[in-house]
C-alpha cells in the first residue's frame, strides 16, 4: 500500500491544491517500509489527483480539499483522509494503527474560486488551519 501526506516541514499542509510536495509512505504488512518526499512540480487541483494515481497512491492523507479534487481522487480509487492536521509521520502510524483522527465530510465552500477573488482569509482563520471550522485549507 502507498499512503500519500500533502507535505510542508513535515507537517500536514492544509490546502491540497496548492501543495508543493507529496510524502509518500511504502507500507507492507501494517508497517513502513520506505518513505520520501516528492515534488509536485507546480501541478495543482485535478493534476495532483492524476500524479497520485501515476505513483500508486492508495490513501491520501490532508488538510483540506475541494469537491473537484475529491471526486477526481475518487475516480482514481484514492481513499481520502481529509481534515487532518498536524505531524506526517504521527498521523501515518495513527492510519495505521487506525485510529487516524480524519473529518469524512471535510470541504472547502469557498473553493470555486482563487484565493484574492473574494476570499479574504483573514476574515475566517485561513492561515490557523481552521477556516471557522470549514476546513478549507
Amino acid at each position: 500500500m502507498k499512503i500519500a501526506v500533502t507535505y510542508e516541514n513535515e507537517q500536514i499542509f492544509q490546502h491540497f491544491g496548492h501543495t508543493e510536495q507529496f510524502k509518500v509512505y511504502e507500507v507492507e504488512d501494517g508497517k513502513i517500509v520506505s518513505e520520501r518526499v516528492m515534488d509536485t512540480n507546480g501541478q495543482g487541483h485535478g493534476a495532483l489527483a492524476s500524479l497520485l494515481s501515476t505513483i500508486g497512491a492508495d490513501v491520501l492523507i490532508c488538510g483540506g480539499i475541494g469537491g473537484g479534487a475529491q471526486m477526481a481522487l475518487a475516480q482514481a480509487g484514492i481513499r481520502l483522509y481529509g481534515g487532518v492536521s498536524g505531524n506526517c509521520d504521527a498521523a501515518v502510524a495513527a492510519f495505521l494503527a487506525g485510529n487516524l483522527d480524519y473529518n469524512p465530510d471535510v470541504k472547502c465552500s469557498h473553493h470555486d474560486h482563487e484565493h484574492g477573488e473574494g476570499h479574504t482569509c483573514g476574515s475566517h482563520g485561513c492561515g490557523s488551519h481552521n477556516c471557522g471550522g470549514h476546513n478549507c485549507h
